[in-house]
């Protein structure tokens, strides 16, 4: 068993704000070249609304073509009730639901107060337990907030004791903006593991000011087992000004296996992964250890 599990959002969080259209078959392409990796969970996708976010509006046939996939452990991320029922007669493993920690960017990302989404959260999380699909709650700007600025951290805690209670199977902790500092993420985090027990937790970290690395190892060491990243750094919030730019997948494994923290994932391929999701996005990826890895393979 690795030490640690790695979740690729690339297909969904990288894709999702880029102008660039990426066809169904190229989404496709990517999620066989990651799970070719040993990259086995992939949050794939997101039932938001068309109109909203374009570049998900192939959702229900991404989600169906990857049926066949038997390695693979595929994740979507639904905004509401009318997202999860769209969701629910697929093959996904488990489901990702966002709320934030501030009620500025919960009514601009989802329409909804914290208490009004966390009301149709749990009556999805009571469906999908009778329907045998796990869940995730993500939190949101835990570390900060475009528009209500720094964050207390027991708004974050409160919400966590609540889906704790309410017995989801995973909680995820973001840095939506990449506002978080080494020192802030190991203090939150050693809190929302102590609250969440049993209960597995995620961060999911954005290097939009380049600390993505120095706090995922804080996370590590305050005893976070999961890391949510993107192949090759591409990505961002659609509803957070400057928050180009999530932590790259291959950054994270190149560090964690040159410390012998085994990550399962072969780095090769999973370079030619980032290679790839670099492509298919119209941005320039944060992503740095690519660029060094094939400089040495031309011999620059």
């Amino acid at each position: 068993m690795p030490d640690v599990t790695i979740i690729d959002v690339s297909p969904r969080d990288g894709l999702q704000n880029d102008p660039k259209p990426v066809s169904t078959e190229e989404k496709q392409q990517l999620v066989r070249m990651l799970v070719d990796a040993g990259v086995e969970k992939v949050e794939v996708t997101s039932f938001v609304h068309p109109k909203k976010v374009p570049q998900m509006a192939d959702a229900k046939e991404l989600v169906h073509s990857l049926a066949h996939m038997e390695d693979l452990e595929p994740i979507v991320l639904i905004p509401n009730l009318k997202g999860y029922e769209r969701t629910k007669e697929l093959r996904v493993s488990e489901i990702n639901w966002v709320s934030a920690a501030t009620e500025t960017f919960n009514a601009k990302n989802i329409g909804m107060s914290i208490d009004e989404n966390m009301e149709q959260f749990l009556k999805v999380l009571g469906e999908a337990k009778q329907d045998g699909i796990k869940t995730c709650f993500s939190v949101a700007v835990s570390f900060g907030c475009p528009y209500e600025g720094e964050v207390d951290e027991e708004q974050v805690l409160r919400i966590v004791r609540r889906v704790k209670e309410a017995g989801v199977d995973r909680i995820g902790i973001a840095d939506t903006i990449g506002i978080a500092t080494p020192d802030q993420v190991e203090r939150l985090m050693s809190k929302v593991l102590e609250i969440a027990g049993t209960t597995p937790v995620t961060i999911h970290l954005h290097d939009t000011r380049g600390l993505g690395l120095a706090n995922a190892y804080m996370a590590y060491r305050a005893g976070v087992r999961i890391f949510e990243t993107s192949a090759s750094g591409i990505g961002g919030c659609p509803f957070a000004p400057g928050a180009a730019g999530n932590l790259a997948t291959e950054d994270l494994v190149y560090l964690f296996e040159r410390m012998n923290i085994s990550t399962g994932i072969d780095f090769e391929k999973l370079l030619d992964a980032a290679d790839y999701a670099a492509i298919l996005s119209s941005k320039n990826p944060l992503g740095r250890i690519r660029h060094v890895e094939r400089k040495k393979e031309k011999g620059n």
